[in-house]
């Protein structure tokens, strides 16, 4: 379902292709050159690389909750490959001591066992002691279901003003009435011409909010959505967002690709001692404290604002 949510909804789409591109798209440095050797000779499935399976990966793990991938290894625990494996096929098995035992994996016939140290698992956001990750999408579902209802009626409306209304008949017969109804609904189908005998019907538009208060209502459902995905709309889309805006948006977004780049890290070191990190995009925190002290007619608060630097007695 989730699936379908992100290859359908254009917004989900490109927000977690965004974060996803933010966290692992910088590319990657090795702790050592042995290490980075192993992981440049990586294939997938047979295209992949190391930097693909990551941004798929982290994908995944934002719009399903889990994401795994199998790390093959030679007889003497050299890297030999990883392959990505999507999280429908995968079930997830519990010892009696709470902790993860092992891996069941389903090759189309059967579940075939894949050891807990052989597989690189992922979790989004796991609370408490659940099972599973949370999926990015969870949160958002009203909100897309509501844009797209939204969208709908829009276009239903949008059909009808170009159409016709309601027409009020001067005449109680069925017969007509059904007769003239079938006239108009094949004209307004095929865009041609309709005539009817003068004070046959009176047509008036179909009653509806103005334009403006529907439309607002859709853009205020797609930046509600980007605030609860937590990607900024301007970090997600080419939308005009205004300088100051898009600048405070890339601000807020540091600590949110930042985190993703630390969890997977972190996966990739305690499971599989592959020690990477992934390069940060640049910083525009210095850039945005120093535009703020020049600019002094700016109403927004300074840091001097905030500092007590009168002289006490």
């Amino acid at each position: 379902q989730n699936f379908g949510y992100y290859f359908s909804i254009p917004e989900i789409y490109s927000a977690a292709n965004a974060l996803a591109t933010w966290a692992v798209g910088k590319g990657w440095t090795a702790e050592t050159p042995l290490l980075k050797a192993e992981l440049d000779k990586v294939f997938g499935s047979g295209k992949d690389t190391f930097a693909k399976m990551m941004w798929n990966h982290e994908v995944v793990k934002l719009i399903v909750g889990d994401a795994f991938i199998e790390v093959k290894r030679t007889k003497d625990g050299k890297l030999a490959n990883m392959i990505p494996i999507s999280p429908e096929r995968v079930r997830i098995v519990y010892g009696k001591n709470g902790l993860i035992k092992r891996y069941d994996v389903w090759n189309g016939k059967e579940f075939k066992p894949v050891k807990r140290e052989n597989m690189l698992h992922s979790s989004n956001k796991r609370i408490g002691d659940q099972v599973h990750g949370t999926s990015q999408i969870d949160a958002t579902k009203w909100i897309i279901d509501a844009r797209n209802e939204a969208l709908e009626d829009e276009r239903t409306i949008k059909h009808r003003d170009k159409a016709l209304g309601i027409a009020y008949y001067k005449t109680s017969n069925t017969g007509k009435i059904s007769y003239a109804n079938s006239q108009i609904e094949k004209a307004v189908k095929n865009g041609e011409m309709l005539g009817l005998p003068e004070d046959t019907a009176k047509i008036e538009p179909y009653p509806s909010r103005s334009s403006e208060d529907r439309t607002g209502w859709i853009a205020y459902l797609e930046n509600f959505f980007y605030q609860t995905f937590g990607v900024p709309r301007a970090i997600a889309t080419s939308d005009g967002t205004s300088e100051v805006g898009g600048k405070m948006g890339y601000l807020i977004f540091e600590p949110i690709y930042t985190k993703e780049q630390k969890d997977l890290e972190a996966d990739l070191w305690t499971q599989q001692a592959i020690k990477v990190t992934f390069n940060r995009p640049p910083s525009l925190g210095g850039v945005i404290q120093r535009e703020e002290q020049q600019n002094t007619g700016q109403i927004n608060i300074q840091p001097n604002d905030v500092e007590a630097t009168m002289t006490r007695e």
